[in-house]
């Protein structure tokens, strides 16, 4: 019953993180810079930035929102965004069974259609992405949505990144990219 208490309420605010402001296209990312924050890696590329923690809460951003990026590029008015939400797990969950719990979860939402799956792997465990549309908000525009789930220790993590309907082959190709390279596994340091 947890991913249905943490994924709905950020799938709420998500639309926060989009502006509509500006217009513009987006580029073909072949390459990425590959980041450590704090608990969790990432590699983003040069279009993509991490929204610092003052920038998450003046935004109302739920506590469970450990990090988000942004694209730099706009997709019809709108900031293509990926967060990641952190729960506390009261008991051992498989990263499959946690996965697939989250995704009965957002199943509910109004507007919801499944889109496509995909696989990534992380630290190791494939996982499905799971693409839908879901109008979450009263008012707001049905968005898109990217999102796979795991589990590191007694935490489930969940990845969800925020588009417009339509996006390009470019920007998907962006995103699959950075949720496939998300890791909770820290790097070696040399000493």
């Amino acid at each position: 019953m947890g991913p249905v208490r943490r994924t709905f309420p950020i799938l709420l605010l998500l639309p926060l993180f989009l502006a509509a402001c500006g217009t513009g296209s987006t580029e073909t990312a072949t390459q990425c810079q590959t980041y450590w924050f704090d608990q969790i890696g990432a590699c983003l590329p040069g279009t993509w930035k991490l929204l610092d923690a003052a920038e998450l809460a003046q935004r109302g951003v739920p506590e469970d929102v450990i990090i988000a990026f942004q694209s730099d590029t706009s997709v019809s008015g709108q900031f293509p965004t990926i967060s990641v939400t952190r729960e506390a797990l009261s008991a051992v969950v498989l990263p499959a069974d946690y996965s697939d719990a989250t995704i009965r979860s957002v199943s509910v939402l109004p507007g919801y259609k499944l889109v496509d799956q995909k696989k990534v792997t992380i630290d190791g465990v494939s996982l499905p992405v799971h693409v839908f549309f879901a109008q979450p908000v009263t008012g707001e525009p049905q968005r898109r949505f990217l999102q796979v789930s795991t589990v590191v220790g007694q935490n489930g993590y969940t990845v969800t990144a925020l588009t417009p309907l339509t996006v390009s082959n470019a920007l998907e190709s962006e995103i699959l990219t950075i949720l496939g390279s998300i890791t909770f596994k820290a790097p070696e340091t040399n000493s």
